[in-house]
């Protein structure tokens, strides 16, 4: 490598980085919110951590089809800001306003349909009526995180994250009290456990919305002066949908197949949910860190792209990916040597942390496939390549790693660990796809964004 491009690349390093950084607290902190449920229903009862662990899984399911949508945003504002093309970038803006509206609504209907399900899908009986409860309390938050969504991805795209920091660190505050106040009935309000959290979920994602909205105004105050009714005509949201849609099933598909497996081990008993819940829990928390490293690189070559340097593109993505690898040491290291030390922190049941520690080193093993096969996503979803991820989860999950990992857990035996190996299997499969894709991807032409 050159000086000059030796020079570059430490430039690019240093923006990713600073990008990624503030993203990556941030995703935490959007992930502590679910965290913060989980630790105060452990302290409930098992079957309370259990029941919020299925409606959880089912309810935020369903909320990631129009997240994933609406993450066709990446790409469009990304590209308009690096082309400083601020009319396209508040034309757009407005368009997934609206577009969030025209999501919302059925979710919520969803949510609330989807609360009678639990027994069809075989769910001990115990955690039936909680879970029903859970589920019916996400529904007012839908809209409000929907519009925070809106403004979060469309500030990331312009390197921009502050807001959205500040956002979810107050959302977690409050999140903290409201659970403190409604799960164990303080301040005088009577202890709702399972309802009590899902009601803190929802007013904690509407001051998420609450938030970011007031920290946008003296930042970018021209991202608020939009106009979205005048965007609901069905014709107008079509190139984010293009984009959207192919997102929202990679979304939906792998967040579907770690629920299912959710599901699968409801249907062994609450002990490995809540061991399970305990194991994904963390391993979710990990993910965030790869997950911020992908959206600062969906940031990183979307601009490039849209500035037209697409050597530039290129490095974004080559030391995205070495980063996201490099950072996962960590929580690989944390997760198969202090197991059970992580799992007391959510419970003091002897059964479910020594369960949740044999689940634990099996998650550290495949930290890095989660990590490139996010990153990687990331960085196609900078070039607006979002069907090839959607491809590679369904072959990667449904076709190869969750077969294999029912067979193993429940043909041969080997339960609960059978099911994470065979999610094991399927990240690694999904990482070597859309590795191989990026480095196809960058060689070929790349095309700005119009809508």
């Amino acid at each position: 490598m050159t000086h000059s491009g030796s020079s570059e690349g430490r430039r690019e390093l240093r923006a990713l980085v600073a990008l990624a950084v503030p993203i990556v607290v941030a995703q935490v902190g959007m992930m502590l919110l679910g965290t913060v449920d989980a630790m105060m229903l452990g302290r409930v009862s098992k079957e309370a951590l259990a029941a919020g662990a299925v409606g959880g899984t089912i309810g935020f399911g369903l909320l990631s089809v129009p997240i994933g949508i609406l993450m066709g945003l990446d790409p469009l504002a990304a590209q308009a800001f690096g082309a400083g093309d601020r009319r396209r970038l508040r034309r757009t803006l407005e368009r997934a306003f609206a577009l969030a509206v025209l999501l919302g609504l059925p979710t919520m209907a969803a949510l609330w349909l989807a609360s009678n399900s639990f027994e069809l899908l075989r769910q001990s009986p115990e955690i039936v009526p909680l879970a029903k409860d859970y589920l019916r309390g996400l529904v007012p938050g839908v809209l409000p995180f929907l519009f925070f969504v809106v403004l979060r991805q469309t500030e990331q795209a312009m390197g921009i994250v502050r807001p959205a920091l500040l956002a979810a660190l107050v959302a977690n505050v409050w999140n903290v009290f409201a659970n403190w106040v409604l799960v164990f009935g303080n301040l005088g309000v009577p202890a709702l456990g399972v309802r009590g959290s899902a009601w803190a979920t929802s007013s904690a994602r509407l001051v998420l919305f609450v938030v970011i909205l007031g920290a946008t105004r003296p930042v970018v105050p021209y991202l608020l002066k939009v106009k979205p009714w005048r965007q609901f005509a069905p014709r107008l949201h079509g190139e984010m949908m293009k984009i959207g849609l192919p997102i929202s099933v990679h979304r939906s598909l792998e967040f579907w197949v770690f629920s299912v497996v959710g599901l699968l081990m409801g249907t062994l008993g609450s002990l490995e949910m809540s061991a399970h819940q305990i194991a994904l829990n963390l391993s979710s928390l990990s993910f965030m860190v790869p997950l911020g490293i992908g959206t600062a690189a969906a940031t990183r070559v979307g601009n490039a792209i849209g500035r037209s340097d697409l050597p530039g593109a290129a490095r974004s993505a080559n030391l995205s990916l070495a980063l996201g690898c490099a950072v996962m040491v960590v929580s690989a290291s944390l997760f198969a040597l202090l197991p059970r030390l992580l799992a007391r922190l959510y419970t003091a049941d002897a059964q479910v942390i020594a369960l949740a520690a044999t689940l634990l080193p099996i998650a550290a093993a495949f930290q890095f496939s989660d990590s490139v096969q996010t990153v990687a996503a990331g960085i196609l979803r900078g070039t607006a390549d979002t069907t090839w991820p959607a491809v590679s989860v369904f072959a990667g999950f449904w076709i190869l790693g969750l077969p294999i990992g029912w067979w193993w857990a429940f043909q041969q035996g080997w339960g609960p660990t059978g099911l994470w190996w065979g999610l094991t299997l399927g990240l690694t499969i999904v990482a070597v796809l859309l590795t191989v894709r990026v480095r196809v991807r960058l060689r070929q032409s790349l095309d700005k964004l119009q809508v």
